[in-house]
C-alpha cells in the first residue's frame, strides 16, 4: 500500500484535473487531418547517428560497422559521457529541429509530423544504475510542439524506443544491442506508464494541444514466437489510454459507461471497477504508478481539455496482422474508441521487388495493402515510414516517378509520412539526402510543392496488372 502522503496527493491531483477539465472549453483539434501529408522528425529526440554522421562525430560519438560495438547511440553516448551528455544533446535538439525547419515544413504543405520518442523522455522511468540517456527532452518536445501548433501542423507521438529495446541491432531503439528485453511484464508495464503520462499531457498540457495520436511501439519483432504477451500488451495499451481519458473526464466513443465518484477520488475508484474489462489489474497498477510521475512533472497548474486521442500501432514494414506470422496478434482486436494503423514500407532493404525500376513500379502500382488491411479491420491505415532509396543506380527522372507512384499508392489509405524531414548534408553523409530527405527531395523536384499532388497522375498506367502484386 502506498504511503498516506502519496494517496492524499493522488486524490488532490485527480480532483484538480477533473475540476479544471470540466470548467474549460475544448480548444484542441478534432484529430488527424482527413488525409495525412507528413514527415518524420527522425534523429531529433531519438538520435540515429547514420543520419547525421559528421555532427555525431563532432558531438563526440563514433562510427562503426556494428553499432553495438562503439559509441553509436544515445545509450552508449550517455554511458561514455555522463557529465556532459545533457549539455551536448541540448545543443543537438535546438540545432536539428527549430523554427526554420517548422517554417520549411509549413511552406511545403505538411500537415502532420510523426515524432519519434524514447521512453527516457519521461525521466522517472529510467533506471539510472543500468540505463543511460540524456535528460531534458520533454522541454524540447514542448518547445517543438508549440512551434508546430502555431504553424497548423498536428503531431503523432511515436513510442519509437521502448523500455528494454524492442528490436535487436537498431539505432532507432536508442541502444544498439542483441539483448532484447521489451517483451517482459516489467518493460510492458513501464511502456504503459509512459502511455498514461503521455495521454495526460496530451489532454492537459497546453503545449501538447496539437498532439492527436500516440503510437504504441515502433517496429517490434515480426515473429510472434519472440514476442510473448505482445497481443495482451496491445490491448492494455488501448485500455490505459481510454482509462486515463476516463479519469480525466474525456470518455471516448464506445467507452463503457463506468460511473466515477463525484469527488474524483482516483485511488477510491479503482477497487470499485476492478472487475471491468478496461480497469484490469495491470491497468489499475499502471494508473497508480503514473500519479507520482505526474506530480514530479508539476501537473498542477495545467488545464485544458481535448477530444479523445487517436491510438494507433506501429507495425513492422509489412503491416497487416500477418506480419506476426505465428499466432498473429491483430491490433484491431484491441480497438476501443478511435484507432488507426501504421505501415512502414522500404524497398531498399529487399524482399519486396526485384532491384530494377520496372519491378519497383509494377509492385507499388499494384500494392494491395490498404485493401487487405481493411478486410482485417486494420483501417484507417497510413504509411508512417517510406522513402525514395532504391537498390540500384537511379536517375532523377526515376526518383520523380518513384515518389509519384508511392504517394498515389499510400494515398489510397489515410495518407503518408515520409522518412525523414531532413538528412545531414556533408561530405561524410555523401548523397543520402537525395533519397532520404523530404525537404531535399522537394528542392530537387522529386516532391511536389503541394503534397496532395503528383507530377504525373498516369505514372502507374503502364504497370497496372490484372492480378494484385505480392507484398500485401
Amino acid at each position: 500500500m502506498r504511503p498516506a502522503a502519496i494517496l492524499s496527493q493522488s486524490i488532490a491531483l485527480l480532483s484538480f484535473l477533473l475540476s479544471a477539465l470540466a470548467d474549460s472549453e475544448s480548444l484542441g483539434l478534432p484529430g488527424l487531418p482527413s488525409k495525412i501529408y507528413g514527415v518524420n522528425l527522425g534523429s531529433w529526440l531519438v538520435l540515429e547517428s547514420w543520419m547525421l554522421p559528421q555532427e555525431w562525430l563532432d558531438m563526440g560519438g563514433q562510427q562503426c560497422d556494428d553499432c553495438s560495438t562503439c559509441i553509436a547511440t544515445e545509450f552508449a553516448f550517455a554511458q561514455a559521457f555522463p557529465d556532459t551528455v545533457d549539455k551536448i544533446f541540448k545543443g543537438h535538439w535546438f540545432s536539428w529541429f527549430n523554427q526554420p525547419d517548422v517554417d520549411a515544413l509549413a511552406d511545403a504543405g505538411i500537415n502532420t509530423v510523426r515524432i519519434p520518442l524514447g521512453y527516457w523522455i519521461i525521466e522517472a522511468l529510467v533506471d539510472r544504475k543500468t540505463e543511460f540517456y540524456p535528460r531534458g527532452g520533454l522541454d524540447q518536445l514542448r518547445r517543438g510542439l508549440q512551434q508546430l501548433h502555431k504553424a497548423g501542423i498536428v503531431a503523432i507521438l511515436d513510442h519509437h524506443a521502448v523500455p528494454g529495446v524492442q528490436t535487436a541491432g537498431q539505432m532507432f531503439a536508442g541502444r544498439c544491442t542483441n539483448d532484447v528485453e521489451f517483451y517482459t511484464p516489467y518493460n510492458y508495464h513501464r511502456a504503459l506508464i509512459w502511455t498514461s503520462v503521455m495521454t495526460v499531457l496530451s489532454h492537459v498540457d497546453p503545449a501538447f494541444a496539437n498532439a492527436v495520436a500516440i503510437e504504441a511501439v515502433n517496429e517490434p519483432i515480426m515473429d510472434a514466437t519472440q514476442t510473448p504477451g505482445y497481443g495482451d500488451f496491445q490491448k492494455n495499451f488501448v485500455r490505459v489510454v481510454r482509462a486515463t481519458e476516463f479519469l480525466l473526464g474525456v470518455p471516448a466513443p464506445g467507452f463503457p459507461a463506468i460511473p466515477a465518484p463525484a469527488n474524483g477520488n482516483f485511488t477510491a475508484m479503482l477497487p470499485n471497477i476492478q472487475t471491468t474489462a478496461v480497469f484490469n489489474d495491470e491497468v489499475r497498477s499502471v494508473l497508480q504508478d503514473t500519479v507520482p510521475i505526474l506530480l514530479k512533472l508539476g501537473i498542477f497548474g495545467l488545464s485544458r481539455r481535448k477530444t479523445p486521442l487517436v491510438t494507433k500501432y506501429a507495425i513492422a514494414f509489412f503491416m497487416d496482422i500477418n506480419w506476426q506470422h505465428n499466432n498473429p496478434a491483430n491490433p484491431a482486436d484491441a480497438q476501443m474508441g478511435p484507432q488507426g494503423y501504421d505501415n512502414h514500407l522500404y524497398y531498399v532493404f529487399g524482399g519486396v521487388a526485384d532491384p530494377n525500376p520496372t519491378a519497383y513500379l509494377t509492385s507499388i502500382c499494384n500494392l494491395p495493402r490498404v485493401q487487405n488491411d481493411k478486410v482485417l479491420g486494420n483501417s484507417p491505415l497510413w504509411f508512417g515510414e517510406w522513402g525514395l532509396p532504391v537498390q540500384f543506380e537511379t536517375t532523377d527522372d526515376f526518383l520523380r516517378d518513384w515518389a509519384d507512384a508511392q504517394k498515389l499508392a499510400y494515398s489510397k489509405g489515410a495518407g503518408w509520412i515520409f522518412w525523414n524531414f531532413k538528412i545531414e548534408k556533408s561530405e561524410l553523409a555523401g548523397d543520402m539526402a537525395r533519397e532520404w530527405s523530404y525537404l531535399e527531395g522537394l528542392r530537387l523536384g522529386f516532391m511536389t510543392k503541394d503534397p496532395s499532388k503528383v507530377h504525373n497522375e498516369s505514372v502507374c498506367a503502364p504497370y497496372i496488372t490484372s492480378a494484385p502484386a505480392s507484398g500485401a
